[in-house]
């Protein structure tokens, strides 16, 4: 928690702006990664479509989300070997 008001208190400074609107943005964008990361979760399950989760999440994250699915995919293949 400590940590978290370090960061707070440099934002504020930093950025010029109160804390209740740097804690408004900071919800935001917070709650913006978990509906990303509950879209791109819900298309590599299978429950929604590529396109779906494009329309969703964007083009950039639903790529980057199927080069790391890749990456871990390898890994445990190559772990499994091993």
């Amino acid at each position: 928690m400590a940590e978290t008001v370090k960061y707070l208190e440099k934002l504020i400074h930093e950025m010029h702006k109160p804390e209740a609107e740097i804690v408004a943005r900071a919800f935001q964008t917070g709650l913006k990664q978990l509906w990303r990361e509950q879209v791109l979760g819900r298309y590599l399950r299978g429950q929604i479509t590529r396109d779906k989760a494009m329309e969703l999440a964007g083009i950039d994250w639903v790529e980057l989300a199927e080069r790391q699915h890749e990456a871990m995919l390898e890994d445990l293949e190559w772990a499994l070997k091993a």
